[in-house]
């Protein structure tokens, strides 16, 4: 691609790193933006959220809620609470405050089947580390999935009485633990090697250990003060209310295309057990029929690595003719690159100068998987506001973004690529 300068309102007060993992406390009820709701999140701020282990109800002792602040006074008892609902796959986000020596956990894809949660959900730790002498890289650390995995190098946990933030992503057998914004654990729960971890583990004599397909989240009642605010989560299972699918899994309906060499769609595009596959030859694109103006849009994408890397790309709020290539913002799926920005015939757009370059710009890190594995792009577009999302991390945004209503195009660019799951959900004006 060839590089030239664009209209750029570009600024110096740029949201530090682009916002990624920054940990800012989850807004939540009635203050949860449209954003938000569309990505799926619910908030757990009130006592109906939650129920004791084994209980009909909220814990009559021990625990309270309070401001949005679940906290657990020492010695209270009460118990373990969990989430009234079960998660196949799923994102948790919190913050969290122990005190010195304390002891929590948060324990996920818990059942009933035992005599505590933790004899069936893993764990992510809550600890004072300091208070208990250990490392951070132990593994019954801060962050470390308990007795399983220790955290990674570069781990930072604040100090007792101090907010922590944590979160879970459990998504296709890839889980990941995140603390005060920093991964610390990412492994696979479906294969093997966690079934060998689980046999070498105390855990080995409780059937159904961190097999379950589903569950509650808890919290754990360890005898200890600890307290939770911002409590969130959203499935990663199923779909988000207001969804619309762009691609229904069984044809090119809604869709049209536009190619070189008077190529034609069907020649280009197929659908294959539900994935749409693009042939990447000749260049052009296929897209929506319908403009769309505020979304958040969700897709998953891989290449096939017996034909090996490639390139291609969303192209958002395409407006114009089509061409080879029309006005956009597009959302780069190169790879290696995915999460980059590119702008197509001089998109108004305001990015981080420090990784602009005439009219590229870098990701902040690479997150994507393995070559024949799926990725997944969450994208969000609200007013002058576009954010790009790659496996659950932010890598790009720009603002000051053409608002414009426009096409959404998935681009055939000399490889083959598959597309599934692709659905938005559009946002108010």
């Amino acid at each position: 691609r060839d590089l030239h300068s664009f209209p750029t309102r570009r600024s110096s007060d740029l949201v530090a790193a682009c916002g990624v993992l920054a940990g800012v406390p989850a807004r939540m009820g009635a203050d949860m933006s449209a954003v938000d709701k569309a990505l799926g999140w619910v908030a757990l701020d009130n006592p109906a959220a939650w129920r004791g282990y084994k209980q009909a109800g909220f814990p009559e002792k021990g625990w309270s809620l309070k401001d949005g602040v679940l906290s657990h006074a020492a010695g209270g008892g009460g118990g373990d609470v969990m989430t009234a609902e079960q998660y196949e796959d799923f994102e948790f986000e919190t913050e969290f405050k122990v005190a010195p020596k304390a002891n929590s956990g948060i324990i996920f894809r818990v059942t009933e089947k035992h005599g505590a949660t933790w004899q069936t959900g893993p764990e992510f730790q809550v600890l004072d580390d300091a208070g208990h002498g250990l490392k951070p890289t132990d593994p019954h650390a801060c962050g470390a999935l308990y007795d399983l995995n220790a955290p990674m190098d570069g781990k930072v946990s604040k100090a007792a009485g101090e907010w922590n933030t944590a979160r879970i992503r459990l998504y296709r057998g890839l889980l990941q633990h995140y603390l005060n914004g920093v991964k610390v654990v990412e492994r696979r729960v479906d294969d093997g090697a966690w079934k060998d971890a689980i046999a070498k583990s105390k855990f080995k004599d409780y059937e159904g250990f961190g097999v379950m397909p589903r569950g509650h989240i808890a919290l754990q009642d360890h005898g200890d003060e600890v307290s939770y605010r911002g409590m969130r989560v959203r499935s990663l299972s199923g779909s988000v209310p207001g969804e619309v699918a762009i691609f229904n899994g069984k044809d090119l309906s809604g869709l049209t295309a536009h190619l070189n060499d008077g190529g034609k769609m069907e020649e280009v595009w197929t659908v294959r057990d539900g994935v749409l596959v693009c042939r990447g030859t000749p260049a052009g694109y296929i897209r929506t029929a319908r403009d769309f103006k505020n979304y958040v849009l969700r897709l998953e994408w891989r290449f096939d690595p017996a034909k090996g890397a490639g390139n291609s790309g969303v192209l958002l709020r395409m407006v114009g003719p089509d061409k080879v290539w029309p006005k956009s913002v597009e959302a780069q799926l190169h790879s290696g690159n995915a999460g980059d920005f590119w702008n197509i015939d001089n998109y108004v757009m305001t990015t981080d100068p420090k990784r602009t370059n005439g009219r590229n710009t870098k990701k902040t890190h690479g997150n994507e998987r393995p070559l024949g594995e799926w990725n997944q792009y969450e994208i969000i577009v609200n007013g002058g506001d576009v954010i790009l999302r790659v496996n659950g991390e932010e890598l790009n945004r720009a603002t000051g973004v053409e608002a414009n209503a426009g096409k959404i195009c998935f681009q055939s660019e000399g490889a083959e690529i598959h597309f599934r799951n692709i659905v938005l959900v559009p946002l108010p004006e």
